[in-house]
Order: structure tokens, then C-alpha cells, then sequence
């Protein structure tokens, strides 16, 4: 069945999996019975931030009260590393899998690690931010921007400025061989604008600061005028009385797709399910909203600190997409190098 296909009927048998009939008062009710609440122990790997997680924890314990959920809590490169050694060792005691790093879930779905399951409360997902085989869905997004000093008189436009004489010496840029947002941004910028972009940005006097909290910290110290940096780090910072402004890039903002997955050597799988669920339902994505500055992915829930919502932000932003993800998977490498190479001439 095409994969398109498969999601759909995927959504039907998930929404219909007990049929209820109309009875005679007295006569048993239902055709079927409700499910037991499901029971057992969840593992979490994520990158979530712990912020998020300390304020999602307790809404899931009183919603899922008979499942115990632990979480292991790191970067992107540190989950994705923990995790590639525990499977060189025999397997993994994740459960599910919610991190930052949407070319790593491709990849574990090649290799037969990952389950096909599609959540109900995914429906309203758009179709560009899931696997249409059923494999993983976008739980939350991150958004790379310009970011600037809000005392400037004047800030670039588009990510393409960046390479401008004006900005020379004044620019901060995360580094994509350690930190995976900054990787999908040097991937999205190297399609657009060719590898030798990367070259360009060094020869105007652009420095590499590491992730994103390092940018941060050049923008506000003075160091640097101008960073690529997510707009979940300035909207926070802002709210703290941080000198820092943004602008959505004319080039297009870069989402970063946070996905969600199950994998196929879950011990518990009907609980695993279920948080699952509660991840992609309204009011966890609100609290990934409002505690990590993130925007959800469903459509309903409102943008972070009082931005737009997501469909005028996947408006604003470039096109993500499966040729997207097989760039990633197929050319991450040579992005890396290239980036590497030009950083270190």
C-alpha cells in the first residue's frame, strides 16, 4: 500500500479500533469493552529541555498514573551517541525517542529499529512534517533565524547578507559537526546556496562559537552583532531583559523538526503508546510552548511568546520535505567536511 495510503487507513484503524453499536437499555452496552489503562515502564531519550520536562512530568503522571516514565535527558549528538552504542551492545532500553535530529530517525527506520504506529492525536500534523510510512511524526519544531543586537541601527535581511562586507567580522554561527540544529541550517543554507556559501561566510570574518547558548553569548556580550541562532534562545532571552532582537530571514527561517518514535523492541508497548499520545496532545505541546518557547505541531496550539502559530511559520520558513531528510541522510557527510574545510583554512 502506498505510504500515503497506509497513514490514512493507519489513522482509521487507530481512531476505530472498538466498534459501538446502539443497544437496548439493560442489554450490556458496547459491542466491546474500554481498554484496561495501560501499566509499565517507559523510556524516554531526549533532548527536550529540562525545563519542558520538569512541567510535562507531572501532567503525565496524573494522566497516565500506571505508567512510570524515565527520562534520559542530554543533547541531540549525546542521545544519538548514547543510543548507537547501546544497539552496537545489543539493544536499547529506550521505549521512545524525542529528539532534535529529525536525519537520525530516517535512518533507524532503514535500519528496521523503529514501529509503525500513527497517533490519533498526529491527524492534524501536516503531512511535510511526518513519515507517511507511520514510522515517526514531528512532535515540536525549532526555528533557526537571523538574530542581532537590538541597539543596531540596521541588521541583515536574509541569511544570504550574511556574506555582506557590512557584516564582516561581526557574525556568530553555530558549529554542525556538534550541534544538530545548527547542522540541518548549514544543510538547508548548503542547497540553496551551494557549499562554497560556507567558504564565503569565513572569508567575511564569520566565527564559529560551538551551539547555540555559545552564539547567545557572543550576541550579548558585544563580541558579535549578528548570529544564526533558534528563536526559542532569543525568545527566552528576551524575556530576561536580553539585548537581543530577531528577524525571519527573506531566504527563509530553517525549521528543525523535533520528531517522535517507538521503537520496535519497546517491552511495553501499550503504554509506550500512550505517552506517545500525550506528547502530541494539546496540552502537552502547549507546555512545550509555553516553557520551552517551541512552536507545537498541531495547528491549534498558539505560537511561543506571542509569535504566529505554526502554519504562518512553516509560511515564513523554508520548505522541509522527503528530499530534505535525503539530503540529510544521503549528503550529511559532505556538508560536514565542507563546512570543516572552510573553517579551517
Amino acid at each position: 500500500m502506498p505510504g500515503r495510503a497506509w497513514l490514512l487507513a493507519g489513522i482509521g484503524l487507530t481512531l476505530a479500533g472498538c466498534r459501538v453499536e446502539t443497544v437496548a437499555p439493560g442489554s450490556g452496552g458496547s459491542q466491546c469493552e474500554a481498554p484496561a489503562a495501560p501499566t509499565g515502564e517507559v523510556w524516554v531519550y531526549t533532548s527536550m529541555y529540562r525545563p519542558v520536562l520538569d512541567a510535562i512530568d507531572p501532567l503525565l503522571q496524573r494522566t497516565l498514573p500506571g505508567i512510570s516514565v524515565h527520562w534520559y535527558q542530554a543533547g541531540s549528538e549525546k542521545v544519538a551517541n548514547r543510543l548507537d552504542a547501546e544497539l552496537a551492545a545489543g539493544g536499547t532500553q529506550a521505549d521512545l525517542l524525542l529528539t532534535s535530529d529529525p536525519f537520525l530517525y530516517e535512518r533507524l527506520k532503514r535500519d528496521g529499529l523503529l514501529m509503525r504506529y500513527v497517533s490519533p492525536n498526529a491527524q492534524r500534523t501536516p503531512r511535510s512534517l511526518v513519515d507517511l510510512e507511520g514510522h515517526y511524526t514531528t512532535s515540536r519544531l525549532s526555528t533557526m533565524v537571523i538574530a542581532y543586537r537590538s541597539d543596531l541601527a540596521e541588521h541583515p535581511e536574509s541569511f544570504r547578507a550574511l556574506t555582506d562586507p557590512a557584516w564582516r567580522g561581526e557574525v556568530a554561527l553555530g558549529d554542525p559537526l556538534t550541534s544538530g540544529t545548527a547542522f540541518t541550517w548549514a544543510l538547508s543554507l548548503s542547497r540553496s546556496y551551494g557549499t562554497d556559501y560556507f567558504g564565503r561566510l569565513r572569508q567575511n570574518g564569520a566565527v564559529v562559537a560551538g551551539g547555540n547558548a555559545a552564539v547567545q553569548q557572543k550576541l550579548e556580550s558585544g563580541e558579535a552583532k549578528v548570529g544564526v541562532l533558534l528563536l526559542e534562545n532569543v525568545l527566552t532571552a528576551r524575556a530576561k531583559g536580553s539585548p537581543l532582537a530577531f528577524v525571519y530571514p527573506t531566504d527563509g527561517a530553517v525549521v528543525v523538526p523535533g520528531p517522535l518514535a517507538l521503537f520496535q523492541s519497546s517491552r511495553h508497548p501499550a503504554a509506550a503508546k500512550a505517552v506517545y499520545d500525550f506528547l502530541l496532545s494539546v496540552p502537552a505541546q502547549e507546555l512545550m510552548v509555553d516553557t520551552g518557547q517551541l512552536h507545537a505541531a498541531d495547528p491549534r496550539v498558539r505560537g511561543p511568546g506571542g509569535e504566529p502559530g505554526l502554519e504562518a511559520l512553516l509560511a515564513r520558513a523554508r520548505g522541509w520535505d522527503a528530499e530534505t531528510v535525503e539530503a540529510g541522510v544521503s549528503h550529511g557527510a559532505e556538508v560536514k567536511d565542507a563546512f570543516a574545510r572552510a573553517f579551517q583554512k
